[in-house]
């Protein structure tokens, strides 16, 4: 495409006029250098359709004036506004940070960036949240639903042509790709481990029992527990702490058992790094006087002390698999509506030396 430049005498370095940024189009830009919108649209998208110094140019102004593309108006044009949202229950989680990283590396290479929403386990702010994703027209959606969500709310979703992804937990067989870690077999894992080094008073804290991920891992714990023919105290199964905080708050509940346990399976690392921390507070050092393990394998887990058993609960796998299987969707490829389960891996360390 031929550009049309003015003479240099008429570029000059006349300084700019001041303008907000949000009014700032593709004309001004075409005005200050002489080209048409054409050129600069094409130049900004780096289109080989422009001469490289005219893209050099175009790219030099925009950044000087701080142009940034309405993708809003570009969005009616080409039905794609090139956002993805992502709806989880606790972004402060560093297993979700983990998730995202592998989303973002995924998506960003298909020019998809991701709005992130914490939902806190309530199904009116999850509502919300997709809600606008819809109104705004974004590409797709992956989603780890809140407790209270139900199928058919899901489903009104999908029917919406909402490209359309959970991730690990699930709400039964509603049609819509699932991909999580297999919350049974690595609960399982963990406390056959357990039990292998001579424990009988498990306790397991945390988790809610509402979602898959927490009856599944609990339901791994009790299988364990029945195949090596051990019953549990009732007073050992503490449900619904997710937290630091919670795990730190359970101690001394614990601790006021006439029974105490000898090893803590705590329902992921943050609420097995809170048990940790309290329990040295009380003058119980972890590993040593009370095995205690987590779930997610984060990022911090090996480098507690001491080292935390924990299972990798494989995010960046989980992360990968999601987001090919939203970009299939959103370029119109089938895609089969499978519970995908991704096995885990228990990793062992210091935390569970044997009773």
């Amino acid at each position: 495409m031929a550009d049309r430049e003015k003479p240099a005498d008429a570029q000059g370095d006349a300084p700019l006029p001041k303008l907000p940024q949000r009014g700032l189009t593709l004309r001004m830009l075409g005005d200050r250098l002489g080209l048409s919108t054409a050129t600069i649209s094409l130049a900004l998208r780096d289109s080989p359709l422009v001469a490289e110094q005219t893209r050099i140019r175009v790219r030099a102004l925009a950044d000087e004036i701080g142009y940034v593309a309405n993708r809003s108006a570009a969005s009616l044009r080409t039905a794609r506004t090139n956002m993805v949202g992502v709806v989880v229950h606790d972004v402060v989680n560093p297993y979700f940070a983990e998730i995202f990283r592998a989303l973002e590396a995924e998506l960003n290479a298909q020019s998809l960036a991701i709005m992130i929403c914490n939902h806190a386990d309530d199904v009116r702010r999850q509502r919300t949240f997709v809600e606008t994703l819809m109104q705004h027209r974004a590409d797709g959606l992956i989603m780890c639903p809140s407790v209270g969500t139900e199928p058919a709310e899901v489903l009104r979703v999908a029917r919406s042509g909402l490209p359309l992804v959970m991730i690990c937990r699930d709400i039964g067989e509603i049609g819509v790709p699932v991909v999580r870690g297999d919350d049974f077999a690595g609960a399982l894992a963990l406390t056959r481990h357990l039990i292998e080094r001579g424990h009988r008073r498990i306790a397991f804290f945390g988790g809610r029992r509402q979602t898959s991920a927490g009856r599944e891992r609990h339901a791994g714990y009790v299988a364990a527990h029945a195949e090596a023919g051990i019953e549990i105290d009732p007073a050992l199964d503490v449900p619904e702490a997710m937290t630091q905080r919670a795990g730190r708050d359970a101690v001394a509940g614990l601790l006021a058992l006439s029974r105490r346990p000898t090893a803590i399976f705590g329902f992921n690392d943050l609420v097995a790094l809170g048990l940790m921390s309290a329990l040295r507070r009380h003058g119980i050092e972890p590993g040593r006087d009370i095995a205690v393990a987590g779930y997610d394998n984060t990022d911090g887990a090996a480098w507690t002390t001491p080292a935390l058993t924990s299972v990798d609960n494989v995010p960046g796998p989980i992360g990968a698999t999601a987001a090919a299987l939203l970009r299939d969707q959103i370029a119109g490829l089938p895609v089969r509506t499978e519970r995908i389960l991704i096995a885990p891996e228990l990793i062992v360390r210091e935390s569970t030396r044997p009773n």
